[in-house]
C-alpha cells in the first residue's frame, strides 16, 4: 500500500546519521507549496545540532511559502523568515519576542519596503542614525535584528556581504551611574514609611510590603524580575549565615502572559548570596505571616499569583514620589549595592553579588565613580619643599607621562 502523501508545508520523520566524528547529517522529506516532495538535509556537530539546523531550515521554507531568499525580496518578508529561523535557536523566548517587536515597530515602518539588494551600507547607516537620534537603545537593538536578517540573506547568496558590519557604531556615551548613599537609603526608608502611614493619601490601596521589597533589593542586588520569582524553597534561614539563591526570573511570553522562568537572565546570574541581618529579620517575619501560594513565591500578588514586575514598578513610583526620590527606580538599588561593595571590598565581589560574568560591566554600568580620590598623600609628599642643601641625591620626577 503506497505511503500517504505529506500535507502541503509539512515534513516527515527526521533521520540522523553520523558521517564522521563530530559530523552529523539530518534528513527529512518535505512537501512544498507546489505539492512536490523532496529530501531536505542539514549538518551539525551532533545529531541534535543537525536536527535543529534542519528544523530551522524547514521552518524557513514554510514561512516563505516556498519562496527563496532573493535580492528582490522585501525586508518586510525577509524579517519574517529570519524570525521563523531564530524561534528554533538557543535564544530565549523573551529575546525572540523582543526582536519581533523591534522588527514590527521599527524596521518594517522604516525599511520594510526596501529590497534586499537595495540594503546598502549607506541606507542602513542613515536609518540607524535617525533611529538613534530618537532612541539610542532601540537603534542598538534594530542593528542586531538587521544584522541577523541580512546575515541570513548572505547565507542564501542574496547578498555578497552583510552591510550592517560596515555601518557606524550606534553606541552612545554611557550615562553617569547614580547610586544611593547610606544616608540616602535611610531617608528613603523614612519617606516610604511615612507614605504608608499617611491617612491623607488618596487612591488605590497602597502596597504594604514595599519596605520589604526595598529590604531584599538592598540585601541581594537582585533584579526586580528575580525578586518577583524568588521562592521560599530558594531561601535558607536555618543556617548560621542565611542565604537566598537567585534561580529564576519573571518573563512575559506572547500569547501566554507572565511566567516564572526557571533560570535567571544569564548563566552567571544563577547565584547564592548571603543575607545581612536586616533581610533575615524581614524574611522571618514574612515567613510567619505568609499565605501559601501555588508557586511558593516570597512576593506574590495580592491574589497569590505571580507578581508582575511592571505592576511592582508602578507601585514603587507612588512610594518614591511621596518619599522625595523621584529618580530612584528598582534598578537603582542594584547599582547602590554594587557601588557600596566596590568601595568596601572589590569590583570582583560586586560582580559576583550581581551575577555578572564580567567585572568590566559592573565597573562601567553599575558602580558610581567616587567623588573623593584615593589617599595617596604619602606619595605626593615627595614634592615637599626642601632645603637646597638637602637636594643632593634626592629623587627626580620621571618625565614619563608628562
Amino acid at each position: 500500500m503506497p505511503r500517504p502523501p505529506l500535507a502541503v508545508g509539512s515534513w516527515g520523520k527526521i533521520s540522523r546519521t553520523q558521517v564522521e566524528p563530530k559530523k552529523w547529517r539530518a534528513r527529512a522529506r518535505f512537501r512544498d507549496f507546489t505539492g512536490k516532495t523532496s529530501q531536505v538535509e542539514a549538518w551539525g556537530v551532533s545529531g541534535a545540532a543537525a536536527q535543529r539546523s534542519l528544523e530551522a531550515a524547514l521552518r524557513v521554507r514554510i514561512a516563505s511559502g516556498g519562496e527563496d531568499v532573493t535580492p528582490d525580496m522585501r525586508l518586510a518578508k525577509l524579517g519574517k523568515l529570519w524570525l521563523a529561523e531564530i524561534e528554533l535557536s538557543n535564544l530565549s523566548p523573551q529575546t525572540v519576542e523582543r526582536y519581533r517587536t523591534i522588527f514590527e515597530r521599527t524596521i518594517v515602518p522604516g525599511l520594510g519596503g526596501i529590497m534586499v539588494r537595495e540594503a546598502s551600507v549607506s541606507t542602513i547607516d542613515r536609518f540607524l542614525k535617525a533611529t538613534a537620534a530618537r532612541t539610542p537603545a532601540i537603534a542598538r537593538s534594530a542593528k542586531v535584528v538587521l544584522s541577523g536578517m541580512l546575515g541570513m540573506a548572505t547565507r542564501h547568496d542574496a547578498l555578497r556581504t552583510n552591510p550592517v558590519r560596515e555601518v557606524a557604531s550606534t553606541r552612545s556615551a554611557p550615562k553617569e551611574v547614580r547610586a544611593l548613599s547610606v544616608d540616602d537609603v535611610a531617608a528613603l526608608r523614612r519617606g516610604v514609611r511615612l507614605w504608608l502611614e499617611d491617612p491623607a493619601q488618596i487612591g488605590q490601596r497602597r502596597s504594604a510590603d514595599i519596605p520589604d521589597v526595598v529590604d531584599l533589593l538592598l540585601a541581594t542586588g537582585a533584579r526586580i524580575g528575580e525578586l518577583c520569582a524568588l521562592r521560599w524553597s530558594d531561601v535558607d534561614l536555618s543556617t548560621e549565615r542565611p542565604t537566598v539563591t537567585i534561580a529564576g526570573t519573571i518573563v512575559r511570553l506572547q500569547g501566554k502572559g507572565v511566567a516564572r522562568q526557571p533560570h535567571p537572565k544569564s548563566a552567571a546570574g544563577f547565584r547564592t548570596v548571603t543575607l545581612p541581618r536586616f533581610a533575615v529579620e524581614t524574611l522571618l517575619r514574612r515567613q510567619v505571616n505568609a499565605t501559601p501560594n501555588p508557586l511558593d513565591l516570597v512576593f506574590p500578588s495580592q491574589k497569590g499569583s505571580i507578581r508582575e514586575p511592571g505592576n511592582l514598578r508602578r507601585q514603587w513610583r507612588d512610594a518614591r514620589a511621596a518619599a522625595g526620590f523621584d529618580w530612584v527606580v528598582p534598578h537603582t538599588f542594584r547599582k547602590t549595592v554594587a557601588t557600596l561593595i566596590d568601595q568596601e571590598r572589590s569590583t570582583a565581589n560586586a560582580a559576583s553579588q550581581l551575577g555578572h560574568s564580567s567585572q568590566g560591566l559592573t565597573a562601567s554600568r553599575y558602580v558610581q565613580k567616587a567623588a573623593i580620590a584615593p589617599d595617596v598623600s604619602d606619595v605626593l609628599e615627595a614634592f615637599a619643599s626642601r632645603d637646597p642643601s638637602e637636594s643632593k641625591g634626592s629623587k627626580t620626577v620621571s618625565k614619563r607621562g608628562v
